[in-house]
C-alpha cells in the first residue's frame, strides 16, 4: 500500500502555471469523514483570485485553440499514463479526504483515467460537414471551433473522476479552463492538476482555485465578458442558482444535477441478478452517487425474496474508515449526511414502513450511517420525493406494470433509470415510457466514458461522455459558400 506524503501534495492556488498561496493567506480544512478531523488544509481564494484565474486561462486560450488535435491528444494520453501508473496513490488521497472504500477509490481512478483516454482519441476525430443547400444555390459548410475560456464546478462524491470528465473534453476540444472542486475534497483536484503539468499541459491552460466562498468566486467568473461556458455537477438547487447566473450572459450551460433513480424489478427477474445489480447501483460510493437507486419498486412475486435478499447482503457489508483494506462501505461526507439520512429513515418509518437492517446513526468517530433496507415504504415517505444520498435502499411492492412507471416517473428529476426483466421486448418497452436520460436495463451500473451521460427533466442539461461530451465545448460554425 502507498503512504501518502502529505508535505509534497500541492495545496495552493494553481493559476497561470505557478502555485501560490492566498493572498489573504487563509486556509481551508480537509477533513477526514472516517474521523471528523482535519488532515491538511488548503489555499482558500478570494474572489480576486478567481479572476486572476480568468486572465490566465484568457492569456493562454488562443495559443491551447491552435495547438494541433494531435499534439493536444498526446497531452491527454500522458495524462491517461500517469493517473495509471499513480492509481494506488491517488486512490489512497481520494479514500482519505473523501472517505470512501478504497475500493470504491481504486474503480474511482481508473474510470478517471478513461476520460483522458477516451478524449485523447476523440480529440484527432472532429469532423465538419459539406453539403449543397436543398435549393442547388451553395454549398454549406459546417466546422467546430473551441468555445473558449471555461469554468468547471465539480462535486465531492466524484473528486477525480467528474474533474476529468470535464477537463478531458475540453482540453480535447481546444478550450482552457479553470477548475473550482468541492471544498470538502480538493486535494485530489489539486493533484490532477500537477499531473496535468507534467503530462505537458502548458501553463495557464488548466487553472485551480479552491475557496469557501464558491458563491461569490464562481459568481465573479461567470459574470466576467472572457468566460464562454460553465459546467456544473452538483445538486439541483445549486444548478438552479448557475443558470441564472449563466442567463445574464447568456453563457453555454452544462448541467449535471441530482437524481431520484427508481429500480423496478419486475415478477420476471432473474432474483439473483437484480440483487446483484440492486447492490451496484445503491452502494456505490456508499450511494453517494447521483446515479444511485434511490426508489425500489418490487412487484409482489419477488417482493419478500427480495426484501429478504437484500437485507442479509446490505446487513454483510463491511463499514468502516475509507483506508481500511478491509472496508466496503465508508462514512458519508459530514454529519449533515448523516441528519438527513436518520431523519428520512424517521419518517418512512412513522408512517409504517420497517426497517430489516441498519436504520441507526453510529455512535463513533466520523460520520458514519449503516446500510439501511426499509420495507413496505408508503407512497407519502419523503425518501421517495427527496435524493437520498446514503447507503439506505426504500423498497415499495408493486403490482400494476402501469402503475409502478407513473410512480417511478413521479419525481422532478430524471436522469437514470433501473429496470430488470427477463423479457428483452419489455425491458426495451419500458425504458422508452421512463422520464430519464440513461436507464440501465438488467445492469446496476450505467457510466462509461463512450457513453453520453445526463439526464432530463431537473437532473441537467447537456450530456458529459462520448462525443457529444466532446461537442458540449465547441462551436458549430457555418459557411455559405459557392464554388
Amino acid at each position: 500500500m502507498t503512504v501518502l506524503d502529505w508535505g509534497k501534495l500541492p495545496t495552493d492556488l494553481l493559476i497561470g502555471g505557478v502555485w501560490r498561496p492566498a493572498a489573504s493567506g487563509r486556509r481551508l480544512d480537509v477533513v477526514d469523514p472516517s474521523t471528523g478531523s482535519p488532515i491538511t488544509s488548503v489555499a482558500d481564494a478570494d474572489v480576486d483570485e478567481a479572476v486572476a484565474a480568468v486572465d490566465a486561462a484568457a492569456a493562454a486560450a488562443d495559443d491551447w485553440a491552435a495547438t494541433s488535435p494531435r499534439a493536444r491528444a498526446e497531452v491527454l494520453r500522458r495524462a491517461f499514463d500517469l493517473m495509471t501508473e499513480r492509481r494506488e496513490e491517488l486512490a489512497q488521497l481520494i479514500s482519505s479526504e473523501n472517505g470512501k472504500s478504497l475500493v470504491d477509490a481504486r474503480g474511482e481512478v481508473a474510470y478517471a483515467a478513461e476520460f483522458f483516454r477516451w478524449y485523447a482519441e476523440e480529440a484527432v476525430r472532429v469532423r465538419g460537414e459539406v453539403a449543397l443547400a436543398p435549393a442547388g444555390t451553395n454549398r454549406i459548410l459546417v466546422d467546430y471551433e473551441p468555445i473558449g475560456v471555461c469554468v468547471l464546478v465539480t462535486p465531492w462524491n466524484f473528486p477525480a473522476a467528474m474533474a476529468t470528465r470535464k477537463i478531458g473534453p475540453a482540453l480535447a476540444a481546444g478550450c482552457t479552463v479553470v477548475l473550482k472542486p468541492a471544498g470538502e475534497t480538493p486535494l485530489t483536484a489539486l493533484a490532477l492538476a500537477e499531473l496535468l503539468g507534467e503530462a505537458g499541459v502548458p501553463a495557464g491552460v488548466v487553472n485551480v482555485v479552491t475557496t469557501s466562498k464558491a458563491g461569490r468566486a464562481v459568481a465573479a467568473m461567470l459574470a466576467d465578458e472572457r468566460v464562454r461556458m460553465v459546467s456544473f455537477t452538483g445538486s439541483t438547487e445549486v444548478g438552479r442558482i448557475l443558470l441564472r447566473e449563466a442567463a445574464s450572459r447568456v453563457l453555454k450551460t452544462a448541467m449535471e444535477l441530482g437524481g431520484n433513480a427508481p429500480f423496478v424489478v419486475f415478477d420476471d427477474a432473474d432474483l439473483d441478478e437484480a440483487l446483484d445489480g440492486a447492490m451496484v447501483a445503491k452502494m456505490r460510493n456508499g450511494g453517494q452517487a447521483c446515479t444511485a437507486a434511490n426508489r425500489f419498486y418490487v412487484q409482489s412475486r419477488l417482493y419478500d425474496a427480495f426484501v429478504t435478499g437484500l437485507t442479509e447482503r446490505m446487513a454483510a457489508v463491511a463499514l468502516g474508515p475509507g483506508t481500511d483494506e478491509r472496508t466496503q462501505c465508508g462514512p458519508l461526507v459530514n454529519q449533515e449526511s448523516v441528519d438527513k439520512a436518520d431523519r428520512l429513515v424517521r419518517d418512512a418509518v412513522a408512517r409504517g414502513a420497517r426497517v430489516t437492517t441498519g436504520g441507526q446513526p453510529l455512535d463513533r468517530p466520523g460520520f458514519f450511517y449503516p446500510p439501511t433496507v426499509v420495507a413496505d415504504v408508503p407512497a407519502d415517505a419523503e425518501i421517495l420525493q427527496e435524493e437520498v444520498f446514503a447507503p439506505v435502499a426504500p423498497v415499495v411492492r408493486f403490482d400494476d406494470p402501469d402503475e409502478v412507471l407513473t410512480a417511478a416517473n413521479d419525481t422532478i428529476h430524471g436522469l437514470v433509470s433501473y429496470v430488470y426483466t427477463r423479457d428483452l421486448a419489455r425491458g426495451l418497452r419500458v425504458a422508452r415510457r421512463l422520464e430519464s436520460g440513461m436507464v440501465g436495463l438488467n445492469r446496476g451500473l450505467v457510466s462509461d466514458p463512450a457513453a453520453p451521460f445526463g439526464g432530463v427533466k431537473q437532473s441537467g442539461v447537456g450530456r458529459e461522455g462520448g462525443h457529444e461530451g466532446l461537442l458540449e465545448y465547441m462551436e458549430a460554425k457555418y459557411v455559405a459558400t459557392s464554388w
